[in-house]
C-alpha cells in the first residue's frame, strides 16, 4: 500500500491551466472540519476509503480520512496531497500550498504536487515560483503534457516568452500526437507574432576581412 500513500492516486490526471477558465478554483467550498478523526484503522484501508469519499465528492468525510492519516504517518505523500487537493477546490491557497509542499517534503519526487504548486503559483502571480514549480515536475516526469501545457500557457499569458511559449505549445502536440484546434491557433498566433528570420549570405559571398595592422 505505500506506493499509493507516497503518491495521490486521486490526481492522476493533473490539472491544465486554461487561459479563459484558471484551474485549481471552484465554486465548491467545504465546510468546516469539526468533526473527531475516525479510529485507527490499518493505513491502507483508510486511505482507499478515504480516496474513495474523495471521488463520491464528500469532501468534508474524506478530508477527515486524511487528516487523520496525515497525522499518523507523515512520511506518505498521497494523504497530504489530497489533503492540498481539497485546500485548492475550496479556494484556501496558502493552506493548499503548505500542504502540497508537506507533501513534497515527504516525497521530493511527488510530481503531481509540483504541478499543483505551478497553478497555484500561478494564481498567486509569482510566475517565477510557478515556472520553477513545473519544471520540476517535468524533471521528474517529462511525459506529462497537462504540464507542458501549463508552462506553455504560463510562457505565452504571463511571462511574455513567445518564442519558448511556442516550442512548448508544439512539445504539447507532439506529446498527444493531436492537433487540438485551441493549441493549434495559439501555435500560428505565435508563428504570425515573430520577426521574420534574418537573410543568410548567399553562397560564394564575399566575406569581409579585417584590416591588417
Amino acid at each position: 500500500f505505500a506506493a499509493a500513500l507516497l503518491l495521490s492516486a486521486c490526481a492522476s490526471k493533473a490539472p491544465v491551466v486554461k487561459p479563459d477558465r484558471p484551474v485549481g478554483t471552484t465554486s465548491e467550498v467545504l465546510p468546516p472540519s469539526g468533526e473527531p478523526a475516525v479510529a485507527a484503522k490499518d493505513p491502507a484501508t483508510q486511505f482507499e476509503e478515504s480516496l474513495a469519499l474523495l471521488k463520491s465528492k464528500k469532501f468534508k468525510e474524506a478530508r477527515v480520512g486524511f487528516e487523520s492519516l496525515a497525522k499518523q504517518h507523515p512520511e506518505f505523500s498521497g494523504p497530504l496531497t489530497n489533503l492540498a487537493i481539497l485546500d485548492a477546490k475550496a479556494n484556501t491557497r496558502e493552506a493548499a500550498i503548505t500542504n502540497f509542499n508537506r507533501a513534497i517534503n515527504a516525497n521530493p519526487r511527488n510530481a503531481i504536487a509540483y504541478n499543483w504548486l505551478g497553478v497555484l503559483y500561478r494564481e498567486s502571480k509569482n510566475y517565477p515560483r510557478a515556472e520553477q514549480s513545473y519544471l520540476q515536475s517535468l524533471q521528474i516526469n517529462a511525459e506529462n503534457p497537462a504540464v507542458v501545457l501549463n508552462l506553455a500557457i504560463l510562457y505565452d499569458l504571463y511571462l511574455k516568452r513567445p518564442v519558448d511559449a511556442l516550442a512548448r505549445y508544439q512539445e504539447y502536440q507532439r506529446m498527444t500526437n493531436s492537433r487540438e484546434l485551441k493549441v493549434t491557433a495559439w501555435i500560428k498566433a505565435l508563428e504570425a507574432s515573430q520577426p521574420p528570420p534574418a537573410p543568410s549570405a548567399a553562397p560564394g559571398a564575399p566575406t569581409p576581412v579585417a584590416p591588417k595592422t
